[in-house]
């Protein structure tokens, strides 16, 4: 039987995939399962998209689309990036693709030789660094602790950056901590990154709406203007508008680095489908008063969930800012026994635990890359967090 592709060796099923697979498969047995896995947003699609798609549909836009994004989209683009991060970026800098991941993994396919390294602040989402490694590069995590509220500080930075350095990716609000940069943290990072001419920086902003408290977003190419050549900004429409399977993402970069991707593109897919396209026109270009009314619901759930979290003996949690997940400190329950004998060893342990005793679904933390903790998304209704929270409430006080 041939072999598969060694590439693959050293890449593994997305942890919270298999979790969310797996509260399918108990769902399916006929267990009340509570989802806290998934990063979804659990609204609708504005009606005014759908209508978008369907009209598109109904005009006969139904044949193979430009490969980069249709006119229409790219200039749609063209003025969000404008009028939400004062980036002006010429149509022909933009790009999209099927979703902000095949962003990112067409341009690590684009640019990574073996040998190139990536520094990547963890915890980070989990496709991070399986991406770098598919692209044949070799991922540098840089540690972002509790007490910095999960954020680089620019001596880490300067500290991983080698002549090897090719990427640095930024995530914020970040998957999985929830934390947001400031104004002043990403200018501390960029006076690091002029330093080291060599790098190219990826920003993935696709939770750029989901902040609260008062926060403002930033992005680096607009906070420190000299990187603008070396900054791919990335961004979609799924979290935001609540479109995640209508897979569209999208970019604005330095031309070379652009022509590059779109190269790459050509080869991996024919275009996002039409009535997508036509949907994203729609949101980008429609009214953006959903986006406060949305992340005003988050912040409520946000702060139930904190306030639950808090209530429970041997948890804790920073307070995050943006995103709609909690990265749950659990080293308290190292070392005890579930009420059903499971030995706690590891955050890995927890989470299967509370999976098998309590059916609640949450993510370790060291699909992240930093234990002892477990990520818990509140893209859900109040009555499920409800019973996701006295679930785990009532699950740690049976551990001894």
């Amino acid at each position: 039987m041939p072999e598969i592709a060694d590439r693959l060796k050293n890449v593994a099923v997305s942890a919270s995939v298999a979790m969310t697979q797996k509260a399918r498969d108990l769902a399916a047995q006929g267990i009340d399962v509570v989802g806290l896995s998934t990063g979804e947003p659990d609204f609708p699609t504005p009606e005014h998209a759908t209508e978008a798609a369907y009209a598109a549909a109904r005009a006969g836009d139904t044949r193979y689309p430009p490969t980069d994004g249709t006119p229409a989209l790219r200039a749609a683009i063209q003025r969000k990036f404008l009028r939400d991060n004062e980036l002006h970026y010429d149509v022909s800098q933009i790009l999209t693709a099927g979703g902000a991941k095949q962003i990112i993994f067409n341009a690590m396919l684009a640019t990574i030789n073996p040998g190139d390294e990536v520094v990547i602040p963890t915890p980070s989402w989990i496709s991070y660094a399986d991406i770098v490694k598919f692209a044949g590069g070799t991922p540098v995590p840089v540690a972002c602790y509790e007490e910095n509220g999960f954020k680089p500080l620019p001596a880490d930075l300067e500290a991983a950056i080698t002549p090897h350095t090719k990427w640095l990716l930024l995530n914020y609000p970040s998957n999985p901590t929830g934390s947001v940069a400031t104004y002043d943290e990403l200018l501390a990072l960029g006076q690091v990154l002029l330093r080291h001419p060599q790098v190219w920086i990826l920003t993935d902003d696709i939770y750029e709406h989901l902040v609260y408290d008062g926060v403002k977003f930033w992005t680096l190419a607009q906070v420190e203007p000299r990187l603008y050549d070396r900054v791919l900004t990335v961004n979609g429409v799924s979290k935001a508008y609540s479109m995640t399977g209508w897979r569209l993402g999208f970019c604005g970069g330095p031309m070379p680095l652009i022509k590059a991707m779109s190269n790459v593109n050509t080869q991996n897919s024919g275009g996002v489908t039409t009535l997508t396209q036509a949907a994203a026109v729609a949101v980008l270009d429609g009214p953006q008063d959903l986006l406060q009314e949305r992340a005003a619901i988050y912040r409520e759930r946000r702060d139930y969930v904190l306030a639950r979290l808090a209530a429970t003996p041997g948890l804790s949690c920073h307070t995050p800012q943006g995103a709609f997940y909690l990265f749950v400190n659990m080293s308290n329950f190292i070392g005890k026994t579930s009420a059903g004998g499971r030995k706690i060893g590891s955050d890995a342990d927890f989470v299967m635990a509370l999976i098998e005793e309590q059916h609640v679904v949450t993510v370790q933390g060291a699909a992240y890359g930093m234990s002892p903790y477990f990520r818990l998304s509140y893209a859900t209704s109040m009555e499920r967090l409800q019973a996701g929270c006295d679930r785990i409430a009532a699950f740690c006080a049976g551990c001894r």
